[in-house]
């Protein structure tokens, strides 16, 4: 399932929400003018649990395995290359933050900017700015974290605002309960739009990453699910608060009505 939108309207404009969009969107950019240097940028910034969990004895042994392009006899070949693990550009605890506006690609990257510009809106909009902006950033940490504890001895750097973002649907699912998203579900020969209730849609997503999370001991293909389980649940319970001390806005009344579509294949 794919989101296209969700229904509910926002009432104040969501600085904070593209300012975060901003900001990885320069990251991104930069990432990008590095070219085959972006390893060692992302292993500069990015959060990695071996070297966040070691001793600075230990962490100057650490090792880490890259591909690299070697040119041989037979032309260009692509080889595992063992080198001594790049040191952290700042303090190794600061990366948890850090790794948030870094991205593994142009998928990695614009799927979390549109699920951030679908979800993160609403959340503003009944948070407050400051306090989205903690929520944001508390549930990235807490991802970080969630990520680290499960898999101390990786030497993989750990990049992405998923954590953060599952933040932001944690909060999305307590404070929008009546939502409802317009999502794309692939069937045979069309992709067709279905009007998902916005508890159901994140509800699934959550049990994917639980799942998968149980299932991989928190890595598989290069995603770190516990810190998405992490984050999201970071996000669920500082929602819950806001709400018990009435700290949350009421909820928006004004909606969006929602559109169909099909989609040939």
């Amino acid at each position: 399932m794919f989101p296209l939108h969700d229904n509910i309207r926002p009432r104040t404009f969501p600085w904070v929400t593209y300012t975060i969009i901003g900001l990885c969107t320069i990251a991104f950019v930069i990432q990008m003018q590095q070219g085959t240097d972006d390893s060692r940028l992302v292993e500069a910034w990015g959060m990695i649990p071996a070297r966040v969990m070691a001793d600075a004895d230990q962490e100057s042994e650490l090792l880490v395995e890259r591909p690299v392009i070697v040119q041989t006899n037979m032309g260009p070949q692509v080889v595992q290359q063992v080198r001594p693990l790049q040191p952290a550009a700042i303090s190794d605890w600061v990366t948890l933050f850090t790794c948030m506006f870094l991205h593994g690609s142009l998928m990695h990257f614009a799927g979390n900017m549109w699920f951030l510009h679908i979800f993160g809106d609403n959340v503003e909009d009944r948070v407050g700015h400051f306090l989205y902006a903690c929520l944001y950033i508390g549930s990235g940490l807490i991802a970080g974290i969630a990520h680290l504890v499960s898999n101390p001895a990786s030497a993989i750097p750990t990049i992405g605002a998923s954590g953060a973002i599952a933040g932001v649907m944690g909060a999305y699912i307590l404070l929008y309960p009546k939502a409802v998203v317009e999502t794309i579900i692939p069937l045979p020969i069309v992709f067709t739009t279905f009007a998902v209730p916005a508890p159901v849609f994140l509800g699934i997503w959550f049990l994917m990453q639980l799942f998968n999370g149980a299932s991989d001991s928190g890595t598989s293909g290069g995603v770190a699910w516990w810190a998405h389980v992490g984050g999201f649940v970071a996000g669920l319970v500082a929602a819950g608060l806001l709400m018990v001390t009435r700290i949350a806005t009421p909820p928006v009344e004004d909606v969006r009505p929602m559109t169909f579509r099909n989609f040939h294949s």
